[in-house]
């Protein structure tokens, strides 16, 4: 009987991480977009003697936004460049070995990062931190990472848990 619940409960949870990273990912592409677009009109805007204001403070958001919203889906993908040549020259057991620890590093590190991002945000909101130019609040953006960096960690427990899967296709 417990087979039944789990099985479904396991994959409406793995259908729901397909669909935050995927959201993720969808949010790191319009960033992008709005990025090309602002710059554009920066450029175009220098020509005529009316450059756009806080261009600088968009595209700096923006570029966070695009980067951490694209890691767990990269991630997800198996995007990234890696060093499977060398792992593979390894024993099998070894090889493993060597992937669960990494994993394990990894999971920590980005396990770090979210409690700190976490953190930061609520020191930033705290200090009422403001961009340079356009004096936009920027509290929000540590959140936005955390967000990212805590889907990455589900990404990256899915990848543990279930080697040589694949979570989506790209």
């Amino acid at each position: 009987m417990q087979t039944t619940i789990v099985h479904p409960l396991r994959e409406r949870c793995i259908s729901m991480l397909r669909w935050a990273t995927g959201a993720l990912a969808a949010v790191a592409g319009l960033a992008v977009a709005v990025m090309i677009s602002v710059t554009c009109v920066d450029v175009v805007g220098r020509w005529f003697g009316r450059p756009l204001t806080g261009a600088y403070d968009v595209v700096e958001l923006l570029g966070a936004i695009a980067i951490m919203g694209a890691l767990p889906y990269t991630t997800a993908c198996k995007g990234h460049v890696a060093i499977d040549f060398l792992i593979h020259k390894l024993p099998g057991c070894v090889s493993r070995a060597v992937d669960v620890l990494m994993h394990l590093v990894t999971i920590s590190m980005f396990a770090f990062l979210t409690w700190r991002f976490v953190q930061y945000g609520m020191e930033l909101k705290a200090s009422g931190q403001v961009t340079l130019t356009l004096r936009w609040p920027i509290f929000w953006m540590p959140y936005w990472m955390a967000l990212c960096s805590a889907v990455m960690l589900l990404v990256l427990v899915f990848k543990l848990v279930r080697p040589g899967k694949e979570l989506m296709k790209p």
